[in-house]
């Protein structure tokens, strides 16, 4: 399995879609930078050769941020947005969603499940009745 910048990218896969495994990597960006590097985009990464590796990686260091520095620069701006006490930062800080989107109903994903109100567990057969001490 070739490595790019600490990434194991998958064997059977064409090279413009095993880059997309690196975070920072889409689609676009990875049409870009095969054409940059003049490399063949229906080549499949078991079938790259040390110095293809080599130019790519080039061509990705020498690109956009991605992988742990971008990861890194995404939770700092959080951080700032947090420290500052911005609007955006105290959503970020309560877990709720960002950029305006509705949270009556919805927003599953950033609030996380529903919390379960009046649901209690059956008691045992045979503990006595009423509530446990």
């Amino acid at each position: 399995m070739p490595r790019l910048v600490g990434i194991d990218l998958p064997k059977n896969k064409r090279i413009e879609i095993a880059l997309t495994y690196i975070y920072g990597i889409g689609r676009v960006t990875a049409k870009r930078i095969i054409a940059q590097a003049g490399i063949d985009p229906n080549l499949r990464t078991k079938d790259l050769s040390d110095d293809i590796i080599a130019k790519l990686t080039h061509v990705i260091q020498a690109g956009p941020k991605v992988e742990g520095d971008l990861r890194r620069e995404i939770s700092s701006n959080i951080k700032r947005l947090i420290d500052i006490g911005s609007y955006r930062g105290q959503r970020h800080k309560r877990g709720l969603p960002v950029r305006g989107q509705r949270t009556k109903t919805n927003a599953r994903t950033r609030k996380g499940p529903r919390p379960r109100v009046g649901v209690r567990k059956k008691a045992k057969p045979g503990a006595p009745a009423g509530r446990p001490s």
